[in-house]
């Protein structure tokens, strides 16, 4: 029986097709992992489990369990705010320097403010939000009107939670007497 040339190359097409097919096959899986697959594609080692992935959670994202209605909000563990307002808006939110006496996480109202005064530390302080007193310590916000950072002593006792000037003024606006103010851990 002859073989016809057409044959031979359909024969060696369809062998180097299959060769190609397997070759490329076999490189696929053993690509590192993200060259070439998406990570969900990549299988894992045999014997290796890979934990489910986490949400990170965005530190900048007003804390569940923080009250409802308009309310000032302040992270211990985060140091910031939040200025929540009725519809529950994040209005603003920063980061802040706490003072060295933290009060208990709860609910408090603003008791009083004042426009500018001396911190506890001996620093001319702007926009003061004073919300609760801790062992004869008053706590509330206000911004250093010279607008250094706080360094008190360790050991010194202070109520001071501070805030830039943009963010003083901003608090000076939104917390007028008996606002409420959360503290979260």
């Amino acid at each position: 029986m002859a073989v016809s040339s057409s044959g031979i190359v359909a024969a060696l097409t369809a062998a180097a097709l299959a060769t190609v097919g397997y070759l490329a096959h076999q490189a696929s899986q053993t690509l590192p992992a993200g060259l070439g697959r998406s990570p969900a594609d990549a299988a894992p080692a045999a014997g290796v489990s890979k934990p489910p992935p986490q949400a990170r959670k965005d530190p900048a994202a007003l804390p569940d369990d923080s009250g409802k209605g308009a309310r000032v909000v302040y992270s211990l563990r985060g140091d910031r705010v939040w200025l929540v307002g009725g519809d529950e808006t994040v209005t603003r939110t920063f980061k802040v320097t706490p003072s060295t006496v933290d009060p208990s996480p709860g609910s408090y109202s603003v008791t009083s403010r004042s426009n500018a005064v001396t911190g506890s530390d001996g620093v001319p302080v702007e926009h003061v939000v004073r919300f609760t007193n801790v062992d004869g310590v008053v706590i509330g916000f206000s911004a250093a009107v010279n607008a250094s950072p706080p360094a008190p002593a360790p050991k010194t006792r202070t109520g001071g939670i501070r805030e830039s000037r943009a963010d003083g003024e901003a608090m000076w606006t939104f917390a007028t007497i008996g606002r409420k103010v959360v503290v979260v851990r």
